[in-house]
């Protein structure tokens, strides 16, 4: 596919509130057919970002979730030699034993390339895998194609997906990596941001419970000694409970009685250090 061939534009989702700068690059990442690197702390949207242009554009999406133990072959095809040898054994299938391919399975990767219209290929948390991985990964992605050698055979994409790639940082990327990407860091929402994001999600939330629970939010935020500081995941679920709750009332949120710390703080030391924070927010 060039670039004449999709004229459709990303411009956000139902409950995803973009902004100009990560549309433009959305965009132009698909008009070059190059792939989009996405860098940022966890819970400022990056795999979402996937979903909702997958949602907007009406375009497929397939999930390829990096693990430290993955290989390059693993996301391509898998040949499954067990299963080939219990049917030859046994006698009962009915595929074809002596057929190889009849026991080729597609990986994320090959199915985006086997795909008969242009999908989304989300591949999340690249920082995951080793370097040899991220390179190798990336030269299929530039030949949009590969070969399966048990059947001497050329996998050759259909058309070229919109890749989006995710990275937490946790590991640096090889210059040959970020050389191929398009790249924009997702900084975390400021206030006016988070304050539009929670009005998509709760459109008839009151504007004392909004101002409440978002400075009340930053606030917890700013508590140095938290390892995962609470993101906007947590928010939306932390704002669904207050609401949920029918013995909550603002003005006590306003006054620092804070409940339900554990759906902002997941860890045993963060919660800890939230709960001594916040015992002194009463005083």
């Amino acid at each position: 596919m060039n670039v004449e061939e999709d004229r459709r534009a990303f411009s956000g989702a139902s409950q995803y509130v973009l902004d100009n700068e990560l549309a433009k690059i959305v965009n132009i990442s698909m008009s070059l057919e190059m792939p989009l690197l996405l860098k940022g702390e966890p819970g400022t949207g990056k795999t979402m970002l996937a979903y909702a242009i997958a949602e907007s554009l009406k375009m497929p999406l397939i999930v390829l979730n990096v693990k430290s133990s993955m290989k390059l072959i693993d996301t391509l095809y898998q040949y499954d030699t067990l299963t080939r040898l219990n049917d030859s054994r046994f006698g009962d299938s009915k595929r074809d034993v002596s057929n190889i391919e009849n026991y080729i399975k597609m990986g994320k990767i090959g199915q985006s390339f086997a795909a008969n219209e242009r999908i989304i290929l989300l591949i999340d948390e690249i920082d995951k895998a080793d370097t040899d991985f991220q390179d190798d990964m990336l030269d299929v992605l530039d030949q949009m194609e590969f070969d399966i050698l048990e059947i001497d055979k050329t996998i050759k994409a259909k058309h070229r997906p919109v890749i989006i790639i995710t990275s937490n940082a946790k590991k640096d990327l090889s210059d040959p990596f970020l050389g191929r990407c398009n790249f924009h860091h997702i900084a975390f929402p400021e206030p006016d941001m988070m304050r539009e994001i929670v009005q998509v999600h709760f459109p008839h939330i009151s504007q004392d419970l909004l101002e409440a629970s978002i400075n009340t939010f930053y606030r917890l935020r700013d508590f140095n000694e938290v390892e995962k500081k609470p993101a906007t995941r947590e928010l939306i679920n932390w704002v669904r409970a207050l609401r949920a709750d029918p013995d909550f009332k603002v003005k006590n949120l306003i006054k620092g009685d804070i409940p339900y710390l554990g759906i902002l703080f997941k860890k045993s030391p963060d919660y800890a250090v939230a709960q001594k924070h916040v015992s002194r927010f009463r005083l």
